[in-house]
């Protein structure tokens, strides 16, 4: 027995005993002061935007489900973020109210065998999945597969990337256990994916009640036996963490049933925690992207 099914069984056996009352707690923002800090380092830098939040699915055998992690000092309170349209700090994304997004090939190739050209096919075909939600009229503007090492989150924790943005959306690529455990405590053993928001400074220029995105990028944990189709499906992951690129938070209710399976409450993409191969929306996931974008650019 391995030590990760021995920490699962035990996971498991402690879960048992909350079953009974009610659904284990899950996506309640925590406060990460190692993340927070990388905001000092972004006004040394004089840069016009700061690191909001870290959203992140995970594996059923963590410690937690999918979670929040607040990385400016917010109080009590979860801020919501989204794009501005026709936005001019957004150099990146153009003059039109497209939002652009980027994949970067240098991290593409996987641990567990898959290839640059495996992963993209996934992250293209989920990015098409959203765009392909009828009652939006968002154009989401594929800029391609960029042999280059992208990534501002990992520039700054010192594990290469870019100091320069170059879409609204950056798939950063596959990452090294350590830098999921800057996220969470041993977030490399279930973190799955993560996906980064950084906001303007000065708030809410809109006056749409939340707060300005900068850009976001998301980046995949290395650590996890990647698959196509299987567990642990890429496509499954990043269609999960697109949506949270498109201002979707975490939905629905994830316990134990006593027989130690999972049960979701609605199922759905944007469940905290990877369950099974998913690849399609389902009615909630529809719902919160309409409730975003239906209007856009208006």
């Amino acid at each position: 027995m391995t030590s990760r099914t021995r920490f699962a069984l035990v996971f498991l056996s402690i879960i048992g005993l909350v079953v009974a009352t009610g659904a284990f707690a899950q996506d309640e923002p925590v406060y990460n002061a190692e993340l927070a800090a990388l905001n000092d380092q972004l006004a040394l830098m004089g840069v016009s935007f700061e690191l909001a939040t870290a959203e992140y699915v995970t594996t059923a055998e963590g410690p937690d489900f999918g979670n929040t992690v607040l990385a400016k000092d917010v109080g009590n309170k979860q801020l919501a973020h989204h794009f501005v349209p026709f936005d001019p700090r957004r150099a990146w994304s153009g003059p039109g109210s497209a939002i652009t997004w980027i994949n970067d090939t240098i991290d593409g190739n996987t641990a567990s065998g898959l290839s640059s050209a495996d992963t993209a096919g996934a992250i293209r075909s989920a990015m098409q999945t959203w765009e392909d939600v009828q009652c939006s009229n968002l154009p989401l503007n594929d800029l391609g597969d960029i042999a280059a090492d992208l990534g501002f989150v990992q520039f700054l924790l010192g594990y290469g990337g870019s100091p320069f943005i170059f879409a609204d959306v950056t798939h950063a690529g596959w990452l090294p256990p350590a830098f999921f455990d800057t996220v969470a405590p041993g977030g490399s053993t279930f973190i799955l994916g993560v996906t980064f928001t950084f906001t303007f400074t000065g708030g809410d220029s809109n006056g749409d009640g939340r707060s300005d995105t900068a850009f976001r990028e998301i980046y995949y944990n290395n650590a996890a036996f990647w698959r196509i189709g299987r567990n642990f499906d890429v496509e499954t992951v990043a269609l999960h963490e697109a949506g949270h690129s498109l201002s979707q938070e975490h939905f629905g209710k994830v316990s134990f049933k006593n027989d130690g399976s999972l049960q979701l409450s609605p199922e759905a993409v944007m469940n905290a925690t990877y369950s099974a191969v998913r690849q399609e929306l389902r009615g909630s996931d529809i719902g919160g992207h309409c409730s975003n974008w239906g209007s856009w650019p208006n």
